[in-house]
């Protein structure tokens, strides 16, 4: 069987069985309109292209813009209705994961981010991007003893770099509605999610902000030892959201998990299924729809 396509008056025919692998988002803009993504560059930031990749395929679109240059203007936020920070190790890691680009945000574009988030438009961050959203205070606001979270070293000591099965919490979180249970890699040294005390917990759970943990590999979820929970977690959290659902923070990288051969196993599982990373970007552009 073949599926014919016309294109500009040209015919074009791709057999059912090369589909899923020939399919890309531009051939079907479905959404009334693409919202324009700011995917964040900044020294040692390396997921960026990867990162604006993913939102195109998803329907969005994407532009590079380096911190330097929103620092310059950051009226310029006014042009997006989405905000990247994605994964890679931003000024070197330097003091700790995150922590000079959460200065700049804090420094030069507070009142812009808070703009951003009052008229309801979204905030991604992706492990180092999570880093640094975590220090900013976006995700978990400072009390007077200072973040009552943060990311620090993982248990075993060392970066990890391997894939985890996860599960989605309440469909709060725009970008996590209608996911469930869901696959994707993760590459990091401090990604192990610390919390004050039990109260803090408590209180982020009322809020819906628990919005993705590890799971073991057949979704259990009580007890979810190493590797499963690949960094010693507490409550084995892998992303949280702020009380809006429109601001999320994860360890995991869904933009490396778009394409169905980026999957360890694609070949043995025969997967035609659409990849858990791609639907969480599919999920920020159907919010503008």
């Amino acid at each position: 069987r073949e599926v014919r396509f016309e294109l500009d008056s040209d015919e074009v025919v791709i057999p059912v069985s090369e589909l899923k692998f020939a399919w890309r988002a531009p051939l079907d803009w479905s959404y009334p309109m693409q919202p324009k993504v700011l995917s964040l560059r900044s020294p040692g930031t390396n997921c960026e292209q990867e990162t604006a990749y993913a939102f195109e395929m998803a329907g969005g679109r994407p532009q590079l813009v380096h911190i330097n240059q929103l620092m310059e203007r950051p009226e310029l936020t006014r042009e997006f209705q989405i905000l990247c920070i994605p994964g890679g190790f931003s000024y070197g890691d330097d003091i700790a994961a995150g922590r000079i680009l959460a200065s700049q945000f804090q420094l030069h574009l507070r009142d812009f981010l808070e703009e951003f988030r009052a008229t309801q438009k979204l905030v991604l961050g992706i492990c180092n991007g999570f880093q640094v959203l975590i220090k900013t205070g976006m995700l978990v606001p400072p009390d007077q003893n200072g973040l009552p979270v943060t990311l620090t070293w993982n248990n075993n000591g060392h970066y990890t770099c391997q894939w985890v099965t996860l599960r989605t919490g309440q469909q709060h979180c725009v970008f996590l509605r209608d996911l469930g249970t869901i696959y994707l890699p993760i590459a990091h040294a401090e990604g192990r999610f610390v919390v004050r005390d039990a109260a803090t917990l408590d209180s982020m759970a009322a809020a819906h902000q628990l919005a993705l943990r590890y799971v073991n590999a057949d979704g259990s979820n009580g007890e979810v030892p190493y590797p499963n929970n690949p960094n010693g977690s507490d409550d084995n959290i892998a992303g949280i959201c702020d009380p809006t659902g429109c601001v999320f923070g994860l360890m995991p990288h869904p933009e490396r998990y778009v394409e169905a051969t980026q999957h360890p196993r694609w070949t043995r599982e025969g997967l035609d299924r659409q990849p858990d990373g791609l639907k969480l970007f599919r999920n920020a552009i159907a919010y503008f729809a």
